[in-house]
């Protein structure tokens, strides 16, 4: 299990460290071998990890190569492996061994369409910084949870996570 919480306002306003914090804190229980943050005009994302995959190397948010595509997820993409020699013959680098990089990379190659391609189950949030745009999906059953809500003034957020 892992979990994440994102935050977006359209008008770009940065989150409070606090609200990313007490989000992480709040799905600690899905992750407790490690938290990471990542937030900057218009997004923020919290993430809450379970270290199964990639133990060394596997932390999020992370981001391409140039930092301009942030992702937090939870799940398990089990085409992964295949994906990711497709996407290094299109001349993706890779830093990691987790799927998560497989995502990003895979997003970067085929825009939000990606999804269709990928077997398992997952939800995710993808921060696009050069189009401004959050992405967000889950698997096609709704095997991993994804909660999605937008408030008066154009902020929205959203989390994927459960009770133990």
């Amino acid at each position: 299990m892992c979990g994440f919480a994102a935050f977006h306002d359209e008008s770009g306003r940065t989150p409070e460290r606090g609200w990313l914090t007490a989000a992480a804190a709040a799905m600690r229980h899905r992750g407790p071998d490690d938290d990471g943050f990542f937030a900057e005009p218009g997004v923020g994302l919290a993430f809450r990890r379970l270290a199964i995959v990639d133990v060394a190397s596997g932390q999020q948010p992370l981001s391409n190569e140039d930092g301009s595509v942030w992702i937090a997820y939870n799940g398990e993409v089990y085409n992964h492996v295949a994906l990711r020699r497709e996407l290094e013959r299109a001349g993706h680098r890779y830093r990691t061994k987790s799927d998560t990089e497989t995502l990003v990379h895979a997003y970067e190659e085929w825009g939000p369409a990606f999804v269709r391609r990928l077997e398992g189950m997952f939800a995710l949030a993808i921060w696009d910084r050069r189009r401004r745009r959050l992405f967000v999906a889950r698997d096609h059953v709704g095997i991993k949870p994804l909660y999605w809500t937008r408030t008066p003034g154009g902020r929205s957020g959203c989390a994927s996570s459960t009770a133990a």
